[in-house]
């Protein structure tokens, strides 16, 4: 699986830019990505989700798909 330019903490940052009030598209823009992007990072890292969370959450997925294996 292709690996992101972005670390959770920037998704996340990204993400709380757009909430306070900034337009999608100019968010969007000013980081590079496209508007679908941005919305597949807001379904799975919005909901309050805050850095030391996201961290958590990757850590288990992580784990998960090495026990998998």
């Amino acid at each position: 699986m292709k690996r992101s330019r972005f670390t959770e903490e920037q998704i996340i940052g990204i993400l709380k830019e757009q909430e306070a009030g900034q337009r999608t598209a100019d968010v969007c823009r000013r980081h590079g990505v496209s508007e679908g992007t941005f919305y597949k990072w807001k379904a799975k890292y919005d909901g309050g989700l805050e850095v030391s969370e996201a961290k958590r959450l990757k850590a288990l997925e992580d784990e998960n798909t090495r026990l998998r294996a």
